[in-house]
């Protein structure tokens, strides 16, 4: 099949996705991940049902509706490790690698808490310019590791999806080939001191997937799949999206089945252990999701133009109430969503047409997605 730009997909007009989302692998450039020779399956239990009802904004509203109206096409229910609801519709499947959207984002993450364990990167408070190529004066010079990862490192950055002039949509159309991703990244612009706002900024991360690609010396393919992947038993090949120099596109380009990406979030949710085994420092996952400074606090991000009620850590996401709860979330409504008290994982997979037409919760659903997986969460309360 003819390879497709981002703009040629039509992303943010409304246009159904659904069936591009379950086939980027054949759609655009990508790096293969084999799956190991010997997979995890993951246990199943006795299964349970969603809540058919779940409140926001002061109102119960349907779960069926909200998975028709945001179409859904993968919901995977973990519970202390074990499947109780597995729910795939439209273009979802087992077997099927979604694009991950911004959930790509932690499992950077991850990879940049191993390469500092490994020593590849001495400290998170070295400069991040240390590592990676950057023109002088240029958004990333001098600025620290730390603050990249907590989308604080003051690069001048627009993540408006409705807005085609925006820097996201420029990112994006380095997949066309106008620039590659490390040329973009090289020569971003500051605009505030490091470490004081917490703008999210796609281009932050894909600068720590520089990162890992400088100080380990190997692709971020092949570093996933050693570090990642095969530890965790990844049931299927996985693929990462890449530019016109093969440099995978780290802030959104991963694409993994929903049990593959639950074993992320069931990993964090055992404090990087697995199955006996240390995968990813226990210290890095606890500074991982917590908000340790005032301008990572709920209602302090700042995501396109407007503060968004969520907390920010180590590229993951933290909403609002102190439960203990963390999540990976990508555009379209992607998300890995933990809830370590009650040892539930969840996965939700969707396509939202209405996502990205504006910048609104109406239309982006974000924190009613949180809402609606709290709901599945507390579901088995009453058990």
């Amino acid at each position: 099949m003819t390879e497709l730009t981002m703009t040629e997909l039509g992303l943010f007009t409304g246009r159904p996705q659904f069936e591009n989302f379950a086939r980027f692998k054949e759609l655009l450039p990508v790096s293969r991940m084999a799956s190991p020779a010997e997979p995890h399956v993951l246990p199943e239990g006795k299964p349970i049902a969603l809540p058919g009802h779940y409140a926001f904004e002061g109102e119960m509203r349907s779960s069926q509706s909200f998975l028709e109206q945001t179409d859904t096409s993968a919901v995977l229910v973990l519970k202390d490790g074990v499947i109780r609801h597995e729910l795939y519709r439209l273009s979802g499947g087992r077997g099927v690698q979604w694009i991950s959207w911004s959930v790509a984002k932690s499992f950077v993450s991850a990879l940049v808490g191993i390469a500092l364990a490994e020593g590849h990167i001495r400290s998170i408070d070295d400069a991040i310019s240390d590592y990676i190529a950057v023109e002088p004066g240029s958004a990333y010079a001098g600025v620290a590791i730390r603050h990249v990862l907590q989308m604080s490192s003051g690069a001048r950055w627009n993540e408006d999806y409705a807005d085609t002039a925006s820097d996201v949509h420029r990112l994006g159309a380095t997949m066309a080939g106008a620039m590659s991703l490390d040329t973009f990244v090289a020569t971003m612009v500051p605009e505030a001191a490091p470490g004081t706002v917490c703008r999210y900024n796609s281009g932050d991360t894909q600068a720590l997937g520089a990162l890992l690609v400088k100080a380990t010396g190997r692709s971020l393919t092949d570093y996933m799949r050693e570090k990642l992947m095969e530890p965790l038993g990844f049931e299927a090949d996985a693929y990462w999206l890449v530019d016109s120099t093969g440099m995978e596109m780290a802030f959104a380009g991963l694409n993994v089945t929903a049990r593959d990406f639950a074993r992320l979030g069931e990993l964090y949710r055992g404090q990087g252990r697995w199955r006996g085994r240390q995968i990813v420092p226990e210290e890095w996952v606890a500074a991982s999701i917590v908000a340790d400074a005032p301008h990572l606090q709920p209602g302090q991000p700042i995501l396109a133009d407007h503060p968004i009620d969520l907390g920010y850590g180590y590229q993951w996401w933290l909403p609002s109430g102190n439960y203990g709860e963390f999540c990976a979330i990508g555009i379209y409504n992607q998300l890995i969503y933990v809830d370590p008290p009650r040892g539930v994982t969840i996965v939700k997979l969707s396509a939202n047409p209405a996502y990205g037409t504006t910048m609104e919760e109406a239309t982006n659903r974000e924190l009613e997605n949180i809402a609606f997986l709290r709901a599945i969460a507390a579901s088995f309360d009453i058990q």
